[in-house]
């Protein structure tokens, strides 16, 4: 069983992002790919399951199915119509349910459709090919079988996740889950090792080592989950090399596997980016956003759902903006837009209760459509931001947000959150929650016997919270006062700080309050790229032993490579705005940013991938944005699930859920 694809990986001459190669893979590779022979003219049926028709859905839009000849799409698991003249398309996961389904439909004398091209998201076992072949009704029926190694979501040109959601739960919970721990790990590695298949790359591998190596501490299921993540994945890739033709048999990229315990603040912290605080203020489901339109007869509003994503320029230029920034910029663009467009200013004048000659109502109406079409744009996102600057003021996010970066910093301590909660009668619950969190991260020994009770007491915060603090424990212990433990990072940065840093001041000077903060995903990639992440703390795969710990790193030879393994890439270069001057001509506004997507070729060294099982954040999303720019590396970030805070507090609650009973857990 073999696929072939247009060569991707990063030492190809003009290569696209990850989300488009996703994208045309399933499109020209799978769907156009059916329309051979006879069949080239004919609509088809596109038959998926639960898990691939989300696949599908992250990837590629229905306009592009359509495209392509599919005129129905159905799910495998329901009673379908039969369709003998027209010719289908299986995008399924090899189960044995998929495939006897798959049988059912094609077998005997009636079958379901003319012909059938099979497509398994992941490799398929040799016994489920041999209960195929036994069938001989279906046998000359089948147009193509073949594995497309694409189970994972494309959830953003730089990201994706292997649809883990109770990641968290299954592999930091109680220690006699280990066995259903390895099963959720072993599904993980094939997913993850069919992102490296789709894109041609071979991975130098490197993961965190288990923090307990000494003989009086035991070492937990916890500690070992990178590492028997990267020997799943290193197991898949061995496979893979052997069955893909053309599949590379030296690295060309990087993998870094990291779990959750890295870095504990990053999914509780405020993070003030314009996206960001879009998923955790505005209560979307997923990235849809419900925009209230007054009605132009004067009636009830129209609800309408909108898409912030990567097609939309405007929030293509300002989702990892600063929200101070975004609010700013979107002032301008609406200011210069009432003073250029006529049709505008005819709008605006009428409210002021101006006079129209025929000859204004004629240019009125011939910019109409154009007029409103680009307010409807401007409008929504300026609704958006000025919702999300009123919850700001009224939850009192600004002080919050303050005291949550200065104790991350070294620069607030427990008396400083005690006189918070004292004194912030209108912080909501949630923030308090937060403050606590971080505060527990930190200071874990406050937290000890009735200490905290006392702090949840302060901060008139119910039990079942309690719960999600004394959970972070569960994570493990990244931050400790004593020792520095391998893997962690110390806790002391700045010694003239009475108070304790987990984090060190970067020398970029931050252009935004409260835009400090940084997870820290960002200064393990940098020092991986640059080859100076430690080889003790995080090992290689791809050495003679995984115990070898050598002075000089894989990476490092990387790095020294990527001048010769360089190419090119087919999207711009964004540089993070908030670190520019507003005036700077960086190509980024929404009217360039789309013009110049396809035109700018930079010169780009080998990829590297960061996966992190547990959950990742928006804020690490963006980092993975900023260092490509940086870097000149596509860096692509993948984990088992995309979480905002009020997400992630909810997973932490459930990992102690059998000691909750159902009406004190609020979610």
């Amino acid at each position: 069983m073999s696929y072939s694809d247009s060569d991707s990986s990063s030492q190809a001459a003009d290569y696209k992002n990850f989300r488009q190669i996703t994208r045309e893979r399933l499109l020209y590779e799978m769907l156009r790919s059916a329309k051979t022979g006879s069949s080239k003219s004919t609509w088809k049926v596109l038959i998926m399951d639960k898990l691939t028709v989300k696949i599908m859905s992250y990837a590629c839009k229905m306009a592009d199915i359509t495209q392509e000849g599919v005129s129905l799409v159905e799910d495998i698991f329901r009673r379908r119509q039969p369709l003998p003249s027209m010719d289908a398309i299986y995008f399924i996961q090899p189960t044995k349910e998929n495939v006897i389904m798959f049988l059912s439909d094609m077998s005997g004398k009636s079958p379901l459709y003319k012909k059938a091209f099979v497509f398994f998201s992941s490799p398929v076992s040799k016994e489920l090919v041999g209960h195929i072949k036994k069938d001989s009704s279906v046998l000359p029926r089948i147009g193509a079988l073949r594995e497309m190694n694409l189970e994972f979501f494309a959830i953003d040109s730089q990201g994706f996740i292997t649809d883990h959601e109770r990641a968290l739960e299954d592999l930091f919970g109680d220690e006699e889950t280990s066995r259903k721990g390895d099963a959720c790990l072993n599904v993980m590695a094939s997913r993850i090792a069919t992102v490296f298949a789709s894109l041609r790359e071979f991975p130098t591998v490197r993961y965190r080592a288990a923090k307990s190596l000494d003989a009086s501490t035991m070492t937990t299921m916890r500690d070992l989950i990178p590492t028997k993540l990267a020997a799943g994945i290193w197991n898949c890739l061995a496979k893979h090399k052997q069955s893909i033709e053309n599949f590379p048999q030296t690295e060309t990229c990087e993998l870094l596997i990291l779990d959750r315990s890295i870095d504990q603040i990053a999914p509780i912290i405020h993070e003030w980016t314009y996206d960001a605080m879009c998923h955790d203020l505005l209560n979307m489901d997923g990235n849809k956003y419900v925009h209230v339109i007054p009605s132009k007869s004067g009636g009830q509003p129209e609800k309408k759902d909108v898409l912030l994503e990567e097609h939309d320029p405007i929030w293509l230029e300002l989702r990892h903006a600063h929200i101070a920034d975004a609010s700013e910029r979107l002032h301008d663009k609406m200011t210069n837009f009432l003073s250029k467009n006529k049709a505008a200013q005819l709008q605006h004048g009428k409210r002021e209760g101006s006079e129209f000659s025929t000859r204004d109502l004629q240019k009125m109406v011939q910019a109409l459509p154009q007029y409103s079409e680009q307010i409807d744009k401007l409008s929504l996102h300026v609704e958006i931001a000025r919702k999300i600057n009123d919850l700001i003021r009224e939850q009192g996010l600004r002080e919050l947000g303050q005291l949550e970066q200065d104790l991350v910093f070294g620069d607030a301590g427990m008396k400083d959150v005690i006189k918070y909660l004292s004194t912030q009668e209108e912080a909501s619950r949630e923030g308090k929650l937060r403050l606590l969190m971080i505060l527990a991260t930190i200071y874990p020994e406050k937290f000890e016997g009735e200490k905290g009770q006392n702090l949840m007491k302060l901060a008139k915060l119910p039990s079942d919270d309690m719960s999600a603090v004394n959970n972070m424990r569960l994570l493990g212990s990244a931050v400790d006062a004593k020792k520095n433990t391998p893997g962690g990072f110390t806790l002391k940065f700045d010694l003239h700080k009475k108070k304790r840093a987990v984090r060190k001041e970067r020398q970029e000077e931050a252009a935004w309050q409260l835009s400090r903060f940084y997870p820290m995903v960002e200064e393990l990639i940098e020092k991986l790229s640059k080859g100076e992440l430690p080889k003790e703390d995080y090992p290689c795969m791809n050495d003679p032993s995984p115990s070898f710990h050598g002075s000089t790193s894989l990476s490092s030879s990387a790095s020294s490579n990527q001048g010769q393994a360089a190419a090119q890439s087919m999207r711009s270069r964004r540089t993070p705005t908030w670190a520019k001057p507003r005036g700077s001509d960086d190509g980024y506004s929404s009217d360039s940013v789309l013009r110049h997507a396809s035109s700018d070729f930079r010169k780009m060294g080998q990829r590297i991938f960061v996966f992190i099982v547990g959950g990742a954040t928006r804020s690490e999303l963006k980092v993975c944005h900023k260092l490509t720019t940086k870097l000149k590396r596509e860096v692509i970030l993948g984990s088992t699930s995309l979480d905002d805070p009020p997400q992630f507090i909810t997973k932490l609650k459930l990992l102690s859920a059998n000691e909750l009973s159902i009406d004190d857990l609020q979610i």
